[in-house]
């Protein structure tokens, strides 16, 4: 019976050290203080949009010809109006000349049928003078009658003629211009297909060539990016946007929607977007934007400058998160009211009060309602009780 007695507080003694080397270690995390700042609300594209210039043009020749003239080099900056390239000119500017000198040709016998119109009309009217006093015959004034009027058909007549000649020229010139590739508006020279002596034909009718000469007007660009079709209802034209670009990560840029495209793009089933258009507020002059150039944006559909905010990555499920207690160092469940959220911030309307300390992630293993945590500092700041 002894030894029973003494055996009882031995296991007693036991089961308290195994109960207390049981107990769940306080687990290390990290924690963030609610605190006030600006929330937003944001429509994100679905795919990496596009830098597009406002303008850009394919340029080619209308017919077929040999370069005699290029007067440009790919990365020139040109102006509207300027040359960039010719084709051969010698025989259509022959047949410049020759419908030229046609043309002369016909003023020339207008102005010859004319005056020969004006002799006859008075040649007949002496006749007539003269028949009334019976000094000549009728048949002699029906024969000048006569040729004053195919005098005058033919007078009336060059007219037409100088009609058909001046058509003649223009269509000579138009040919001859046709011939002569200009800048339709200033822009820098993005790519050349053609080299000097080089014979250019122009595109068959269903089988697309490349251009002689492509164009981009770099002074006014947008980007364009694909929006997922829920998102679209949401966005209006005008709205300002945030612009960042893979070339710069470092820099954000400003916009604001110019347009929205009227249908749904079905590339993908399962994902169909809508196509918006932001155009830049200001690019800085010293910053080389390139079309081409990928880029993401952010619309801003609605802004809290300054209200209480958490982490969105803090959220638990039906808009829960845990709320640090410092007197026992227990983590809580706390209901909380949500307004504006994106993906990093969420607007908290009730349930928590500035000040307080809440799990900034739910990644750690253990971390739930009740467990015991040790708060951990960020680098150079010091722990709070």
């Amino acid at each position: 019976m002894r030894k029973v007695l003494m055996i009882i507080p031995i296991v007693a003694v036991l089961m308290a050290l195994l109960g207390f080397w049981a107990r769940s270690k306080p687990i290390p995390v990290q924690l963030v203080e609610v605190a006030d700042g600006p929330v937003e609300t944001l429509v994100a594209n679905t795919r990496a949009g596009t830098v597009k210039a406002c303008r850009r043009s394919h340029l080619s020749f209308k017919q077929g010809g040999q370069v005699s003239e290029l007067l440009i080099h790919a990365g020139q900056r040109v102006e509207a109006g300027d040359v960039l390239m010719r084709l051969r000119q010698d025989d259509l500017q022959a047949r410049v000349d020759e419908a030229r000198a046609r043309l002369d040709a016909r003023y020339n016998l207008r102005d010859q049928s004319c005056r020969q119109a004006t002799q006859d009309q008075r040649d007949l009217q002496r006749l007539r003078h003269l028949a009334e006093r019976k000094l000549a015959s009728q048949d002699v004034l029906d024969q000048s009658e006569t040729r004053s009027s195919l005098s005058q058909l033919l007078c009336t007549g060059s007219a037409a003629k100088i009609r058909e000649a001046e058509a003649s020229l223009a269509l000579h010139l138009a040919q001859l211009d046709q011939a002569t590739l200009r800048a339709p508006f200033a822009g820098i020279v993005a790519e050349i297909n053609g080299e000097l002596g080089e014979v250019v034909t122009p595109s068959p009718p269903g089988i697309p060539t490349p251009p002689a000469v492509d164009l981009i007007d770099d002074q006014c660009l947008f980007v364009e990016a694909p929006i997922d079709e829920v998102d679209a209802a949401r966005v209006r034209p005008g709205m300002p946007v945030r612009i960042t670009l893979d070339a710069f990560r470092e820099r954000t840029f400003e916009g604001r929607i110019s347009r929205i495209a009227p249908f749904v793009r079905e590339l993908e089933k399962q994902a169909r977007t809508v196509d918006v258009e932001v155009r830049f507020e200001q690019v800085p002059p010293d910053l080389p934007l390139l079309t081409g150039y990928s880029a993401d944006v952010e619309i801003l559909l609605a802004q809290r400058p300054q209200v209480l905010r958490v982490p969105t990555e803090s959220l638990l499920e039906g808009g829960r998160v845990l709320r640090y207690d410092p007197g026992n160092g227990h983590l809580r469940e706390q209901k909380v009211e949500i307004g504006l959220a994106n993906w990093r911030w969420s607007e908290v309307k009730g349930g928590l009060a500035a000040g307080d300390r809440i799990i900034a992630s739910l990644q750690d293993d253990g971390v739930e309602d009740g467990a015991v945590v040790s708060p951990q500092p960020e680098p150079g700041e010091k722990v709070a009780p």
